[in-house]
């Protein structure tokens, strides 16, 4: 009886935890348009770049942004991974090469770009050693 009364609460815990990253940035915008979001569109070297890597330790994987996120955001990371063991379908490769054209000529990493449901960007940001509840604060600013 304890393991399924242990099991139930990860699973609960995990169920309200979890972060719901889209599969796509076309199903991200469709999403944001749909339930009137935001779009936070993350461009991540997930296993090179250290600010990359703390950002997502720091933020997006803390329970208060993942609480502000799924009320008020669709998120999508265009990820750049360079390790062989990490490499990215050759179609999503393309696609995140395609957004970078369009949101990150300059190649910065990370860069956090906050869009409205029309792709149109609000403002772009990136790591900042602060709390996830001033991160959440700053992102905020940029909502006209």
């Amino acid at each position: 009886m304890k393991n399924l009364v242990l099991a139930l609460f990860i699973f609960c815990t995990y169920s309200i935890t979890a972060q719901e990253w889209s599969s796509s940035f076309s199903s991200a915008v469709e999403k944001a348009q749909k339930e009137n979001k935001l779009v936070l569109l993350v461009f991540s070297g997930s296993d090179w770049c250290a600010p990359c890597i703390k950002l997502d330790a720091e933020i997006w994987q803390s329970s208060e942004f993942k609480e502000y996120a799924k009320k008020s955001l669709v998120l999508y990371k265009a990820d750049f991974p360079r390790k062989k063991k990490n490499r990215l379908s050759k179609a999503l490769s393309l696609a995140n090469k395609e957004l970078a054209d369009t949101y990150n000529q300059q190649g910065y990493f990370p860069l956090v770009v906050l869009l409205d449901g029309d792709k149109n960007i609000l403002e772009k940001s990136g790591y900042k050693n602060i709390s996830p509840s001033k991160y959440i604060a700053h992102l905020t600013t940029f909502v006209k």
